[in-house]
């Protein structure tokens, strides 16, 4: 049984390194691109972006039916069975309702084109720049059909090359627009860009499962029970982006485009820095919490497993951040971006509570209970927004730090409270003491950015992030037979 545990341990540590480790490299080519985008069109053009890639994402998520997310389980149950004349079906199934829904997302995006541009803008017409990212909504449509293909069969190699590629190809297409045409050029690189990324999955799934243009009703009717799952997982991300798009606006009416372009920096650095860990969460544990969600027990052991190593993990990560961010915000952007640092470091701490939040939020998508999952993401959104309108008018930029960290607290505060309530869920004292130990220590790194300067700051984060290292390494080779397995790779 102890054999079997430290196995266990192991599975999560590897796939979340695995995962982990793609998107860091696609965080670093991203980061090129921010940095140019930084350098070439400013916080303005920065914000303007930000803004754009906010609606973006809000009509994908509205109209693309959840197909990305629903239609994994049941194709990935006909592969195991190596039923290849059903899997070939389903795939059509797949296909047949993910140009639906592409022509949905590009009718919503030429209809409220009019409408989004009164809400966002008090200048200018950007009318025809919204109906433009139609184009890139019924691209990500596609791509998010092909995608479920590519996670339910397996294809883990296909679907890191896609992000690799893609993150690259965004580099090269979009530099030169920003280059010749500035902030003209934002528009046409997100169409592009959703494009290439399109390409790409389409190539790698259809030479594993090439195009058969035969579609009929029946087709309609089984890819219903495939959208109902991925329903509530849209809804929700559609709430969130529509709440992050009235952010930005709600930035830009009450402040101006370059407080947009300092929340998205800070955003990005904090939320997307974290994803690395949060990265192996759909695609390894999700659909291990799904095989176990009718034992409490295994469940409560599976939850409790994956939030200590991720808890682990990401720790060391968050307090180097806090180290960094001065050299990093100026580097990665530009020397106007520093106001930036404060907001960034107290969203920072937010990480914490969002890595015991995610593995306890899956339960309630593993148990199908898609109304609650809805209500409990609903209820983060909500409590985002209104912490955001109330810490930028009282404390300006650093007050949206604040805000990400209260929404954090009170997201990890329910969605326990309702996981302990409804299925019985009961964090491990092991969870409890690695919490409070790894916290502890990122709070002192905190005070020490608001209490220090110069070298002490430094030798005193420093020895904080070797601390805080240390300990997670210790405590993962304890489990998993860390240094062991290192060395079997090197021989």
């Amino acid at each position: 049984m102890k054999e079997y545990s430290k196995a266990s341990y192991r599975h999560i540590l590897k796939y979340t390194g695995l995962f982990g480790g793609v998107q860091g490299l696609i965080i670093l080519i991203g980061l090129v691109r921010n940095k140019a985008m930084a350098v070439l069109l400013g916080a303005g053009g920065m914000g303007f972006n930000a803004l754009m890639m906010s609606v973006q994402t809000f009509a994908s998520q509205a109209t693309n039916l959840g197909l990305s997310f629903g239609a994994v389980p049941k194709l990935s149950e006909v592969y195991e069975q190596e039923n290849h004349s059903q899997l070939d079906y389903y795939v059509q199934v797949i296909r047949l309702w993910s140009m639906i829904a592409a022509v949905l997302g590009l009718l919503f995006c030429v209809v409220a084109s009019g409408l989004v541009d009164n809400m966002t803008f008090t200048w200018g017409d950007h009318t025809l720049h919204y109906a433009m990212l139609g184009v890139s909504v019924a691209m990500l449509a596609i791509a998010g059909g092909e995608t479920a293909i590519l996670k339910a069969t397996r294809r883990m190699g296909s679907l890191a090359r896609v992000q690799i590629f893609g993150a690259i190809g965004a580099v090269a297409l979009s530099v030169p627009l920003y280059y010749y045409f500035g902030q003209s050029g934002v528009v046409p690189a997100i169409v592009l860009i959703a494009t290439l990324n399109t390409l790409l999955t389409v190539i790698h799934s259809y030479r594993c499962y090439p195009l058969k243009l035969r579609f009929c009703k029946q087709h309609l009717r089984d890819g219903f029970s495939m959208i109902r799952l991925g329903v509530s997982f849209v809804l929700a991300a559609a709430i969130g982006s529509g709440a992050e798009m009235a952010i930005r606006a709600f930035l830009n009416v009450e402040g101006s485009m370059d407080d947009v372009g300092f929340y998205n920096a800070a955003y990005m650095i904090t939320i997307t820095y974290a994803g690395m860990v949060f990265s192996a969460m759909e695609t390894d544990y999700f659909p291990r919490l799904s095989a176990v969600h009718k034992d409490i027990q295994a469940t409560n052991d599976t939850v409790n497993k994956q939030m200590e190593v991720s808890l682990l993990l990401l720790s060391p990560m968050l307090v180097a951040l806090l180290m960094l961010l001065p050299i990093l915000i100026p580097m990665l952007f530009r020397s106007d971006f520093l106001p930036v640092v404060a907001m960034a470091q107290v969203a920072v701490l937010a990480m914490y509570f969002k890595v015991q939040t995610m593995p306890v939020a899956y339960i309630t998508l593993a148990r199908s209970r898609s109304l609650s999952y809805l209500l409990l993401e609903t209820t983060y959104f909500v409590a985002l927004a209104m912490a955001i309108v109330v810490g930028y008018r009282w404390w300006g930029i650093w007050g949206t730090g604040v805000a990400i960290l209260v929404a954090h607290v009170v997201e990890y505060v329910v969605v326990n409270a309702y996981a302990c309530w409804q299925y019985s869920y009961r964090p491990t004292w092991r969870v409890g003491r690695y919490a409070l130990l790894q916290m502890s220590i990122g709070a002192l790194a905190y005070g020490v950015t608001l209490w220090t300067d110069g070298w002490t700051y430094w030798i005193t984060e420093a020895a904080l992030t070797l601390v805080s290292t240390a300990c997670s390494l210790y405590i993962l080779h304890q489990k998993t037979h860390l240094w062991e397995a290192l060395m079997r790779k090197f021989k």
